[in-house]
C-alpha cells in the first residue's frame, strides 16, 4: 500500500485587502473526502504543517448549508474526530519526498495565509514535481504552488492547472475584500489556468500534476489518485 503526504495550512486566518483576519483554516470536505477514501482502501496517510502546528478546519465548512446537510456535516466532524494524524502533524521542513508515494495538499483560505509563501512547501512543491510522483493540489491550495517562485519564475509554469475561480470567490463575498485571487496570481506565473462550472466537480491532470478547483473536486480527486497508486 502506499503512503501519501497531506501537506496542510497550519494558519486560522486569512489577512484581508483592510487587514482584518478572516476566520479560516483547513476547508473540512477537502480533508475528510480523500482520507477517507484512500484510508480505506489501505493506504497510510502522515499530515505536515508549517511548524508542525495542529491544522485548524474552517468552521464554515462544517455549517449544514454548507456541507449540505446536517448528517453530512456530522460525518465530517466524525472523520475529523477519528483522524489522529490530524492530531500528530510533521514539521513540513522535516517532510522529506523520497518517504511518500504521492502529496496531496487540501484547499480552505489557509493556504493564502501561510503555504503561499511557505520555502519548505515550494522546496516540496518543487521535488515532487520534478519527481513524477502523483501531486494533488484542491481549490485554494494551489495558492502554495506560489511559493516555488525563484526570481519570478516557477517550474509549474505552462502546465494546465485549475483552482477556486475569481467567480466563485465572488460568490462567496470575499472577491473584493482579497488582496490577492488564486486564479490571478496562478495566471500571472504563466500556468494554463482552465475552469469548469461554479461549484461543480472539476479536475484537470497535467503529467503528475493533478488539481481540482472547488470542494467538489476533492472526492473526484480522491478517484483520480486511487487510480494512480
Amino acid at each position: 500500500m502506499a503512503k501519501l503526504l497531506f501537506v496542510m495550512t497550519g494558519t486560522a486566518y486569512w489577512t484581508l485587502k483592510d487587514g482584518t483576519r478572516h476566520a479560516t483554516g483547513y476547508w473540512a470536505e477537502e480533508f475528510t473526502a480523500p482520507y477517507k477514501a484512500l484510508t480505506e482502501a489501505g493506504h497510510e496517510i502522515a499530515v505536515a504543517t508549517p511548524r508542525g502546528v495542529v491544522p485548524t478546519v474552517d468552521m464554515m465548512s462544517l455549517r449544514p448549508e454548507m456541507a449540505g446537510s446536517a448528517q453530512i456535516a456530522l460525518d465530517l466532524e466524525a472523520i475529523i474526530r477519528s483522524a489522529e494524524v490530524l492530531r500528530r502533524p510533521i514539521q513540513l521542513a522535516d517532510a522529506r519526498l523520497e518517504d511518500y508515494d504521492a502529496v496531496y495538499l487540501p484547499g480552505g483560505h489557509g493556504p493564502m495565509e501561510d503555504l503561499c509563501i511557505d520555502a519548505d512547501a515550494g522546496r516540496l512543491l518543487t521535488t515532487a514535481l520534478a519527481s513524477g510522483k502523483p501531486l494533488a493540489i484542491v481549490c485554494h491550495a494551489p495558492a502554495a504552488m506560489l511559493s516555488t517562485r525563484i526570481h519570478g519564475k516557477s517550474p509549474f509554469a505552462g502546465y494546465q492547472v485549475t483552482a477556486f475561480t475569481n467567480e466563485e470567490e465572488e460568490a462567496v463575498g470575499l472577491l473584493k475584500r482579497a488582496r490577492w485571487t488564486v486564479e490571478n496570481e496562478l495566471v500571472e506565473m504563466g500556468v494554463d489556468f482552465t475552469k469548469g462550472e461554479m461549484w461543480k466537480p472539476y479536475t484537470v491532470v497535467d503529467r503528475n500534476l493533478f488539481t481540482g478547483q472547488n470542494p467538489a473536486s476533492a472526492s473526484v480527486m480522491a478517484e483520480r489518485l486511487l487510480k494512480v497508486l
